[in-house]
């Protein structure tokens, strides 16, 4: 019988909302060395992550697109509507603003196939498992697959 999301899921995890403090958020991931948290509304559906790299904007800051000057015109090099999306994570003060929207999420008779599949085409770190109604159950990570890989 193949493994399943369920059988190697972090289960219960510590969830924000996009309200909390981005100072609260970020003492959560250091103080329980996590990576990411996922974002749920008042009704506890899923509808963000907040991960280690949605932070590093505030550190780093957002960089001007490249642009070029033409009859007093400024032609962008590239979409100046993702500066605005870097730059508001900059800036942002609450888990909200700084979040990933529409966070990946699986089920927990997910396949280990799948996950991994579902982790390496959307280039990301972690999928969060919910409940028949999109209530995060538990979050697997790459290194959970990889630890599994190695026990079999």
């Amino acid at each position: 019988m193949s493994k399943t999301v369920a059988d190697l899921m972090t289960p219960n995890p510590i969830t924000v909302q996009p309200q909390t403090p981005l100072r609260e958020a970020i003492k959560l991931l250091v103080e329980r060395d996590i990576s990411g948290l996922p974002v749920v509304d008042e009704t506890g559906k899923a509808v963000g992550v907040l991960s280690e790299a949605d932070l590093m904007w505030q550190e780093s800051g957002a960089e001007t697109p490249p642009y070029v000057m033409f009859l007093d015109s400024v032609i962008y090099l590239k979409n100046p509507t993702q500066y605005e999306k870097e730059l508001h994570k900059a800036l942002g003060q609450t888990v909200g603003e700084v979040m990933t929207e529409n966070p990946v999420t699986v089920s927990p008779n997910c396949s280990l196939p799948e996950a991994a599949k579902i982790l390496h085409d959307k280039k990301i770190r972690r999928l969060i498992v919910v409940d028949e109604n999109d209530r995060p159950t538990g979050i697997v990570t790459q290194r959970d697959i990889l630890r599994s890989m190695v026990e079999d």
